[in-house]
């Protein structure tokens, strides 16, 4: 418990499992995106957390890289401030607001550059053109010789049955899990806008929002291309699920 009385641990443990209720596989991307920073840049790297919400990347990268630093990057004051209360008095970490849709978010920033910029399941909102220049931002991020790394849906529309056949095996296995109880996405919401502290950051994370909406989720090649084209030497996939991939990018 904080000050404020909340357990920012209980909910950072919720997110957990509401996230892992549509991503089962969601510590193995993790743990495959740490070690490629490991192997690229080391054991103690500048990280910025990009699209943080509530810190995920960041607890990670502590727990296995205790000599790591992070920047959290968002826009949700929610997940926010869930981040906050979490890391709270931790030097090693610091947060920025900022929308990564504003030109000069990167102003924000307390470091110029990064040894690596990570993001999970959350640049899917934005859409290819919007993306595409984020990605040319982040090549200006992160320096010579370091990473970048999205995981996150992307979707090969030239494989139409694959794509049907993945998306009714993953519905089917959501259902069972919510009848054994599981929280959805939008039932974490309602939580959290019960919750004394989050009520009011909540509110205005819907009014900055809206309804959760997917941008265009273009195929593992359109963001291997993109990088490139954004100054990164190599891309591509390191890992995949039926329905998500780790894309890595190095400077």
């Amino acid at each position: 418990m904080t000050a404020t009385g909340t357990d920012w641990q209980s909910w950072q443990e919720s997110w957990d499992r509401q996230q892992e209720w549509y991503m089962p596989d969601r510590e193995e991307r993790f743990r495959v995106m740490l070690d490629m920073v490991e192997a690229v840049v080391g054991p103690e790297p500048r990280v910025l957390d990009l699209a943080c919400g509530t810190g995920s990347i960041t607890d990670r990268l502590l727990r296995r890289f205790p000599r790591a630093t992070s920047t959290g990057v968002d826009l949700d004051p929610a997940l926010l401030a869930i981040a906050r209360g979490t890391f709270e008095g931790d030097d090693r970490v610091t947060f920025v607001t900022a929308d990564l849709k504003d030109a000069a978010w990167t102003e924000r920033l307390p470091h110029p550059a990064y040894d690596a910029v990570l993001t999970a399941t959350a640049l899917h909102w934005l859409h290819s053109e919007p993306l595409a220049t984020l990605y040319g931002q982040i090549g200006g991020l992160v320096r010579d010789g370091g990473v970048f790394m999205n995981a996150d849906h992307m979707i090969d529309t030239d494989t139409p049955r694959i794509n049907a056949a993945e998306r009714a095996q993953r519905h089917a296995a959501m259902d069972r899990a919510r009848d054994r109880g599981a929280v959805d996405w939008a039932d974490w919401w309602a939580l959290a806008a019960k919750d004394p502290v989050l009520a009011e950051p909540t509110a205005e994370r819907f009014a900055i929002y809206g309804e959760h909406a997917d941008g265009d989720m273009p195929s593992v090649h359109w963001h291997a291309r993109t990088l490139r084209e954004a100054g990164f030497a190599e891309a591509r996939a390191v890992w995949a699920s039926p329905s998500d991939s780790l894309v890595l990018a190095v400077k």
